[in-house]
């Protein structure tokens, strides 16, 4: 899912679990995670709401959380932000641990 300025907000307010990959497209770490994003995506379909944020293309979402390097990975439950966070490339079974502690929350 790509995550916008005028999509990103309706998602997180839905109180769903949500995951959010920071990233840009000259950002070689970002492209490099893309892949495993995309896998934990189709693996945690249904119960995880998973998606990049483009910060060349909006902007709102990263500097109200201050994102100040990327890729960072920002996740959301019950409408609010949650304590975890990912910066830095990271690994499938990375982003599978902090989904689960996620759900577990």
């Amino acid at each position: 899912m790509t995550f916008t300025d005028e999509n990103v907000h309706d998602i997180i307010a839905s109180g769903k679990p949500v995951m959010i990959d920071f990233w840009a497209t000259w950002c070689g770490p970002c492209v490099g995670m893309g892949p495993a994003v995309d896998t934990v995506a189709a693996e945690y379909d249904g119960r995880v709401v998973v998606g990049k944020y483009n910060i060349d293309e909006q902007n709102d979402l990263a500097m109200k959380y201050r994102i100040m390097s990327i890729p960072t990975i920002l996740f959301f439950k019950d409408g609010k932000k949650t304590d975890l966070r990912l910066v830095g490339a990271q690994s499938v079974e990375t982003l599978r641990a902090k989904l689960d502690e996620l759900l577990a929350l």
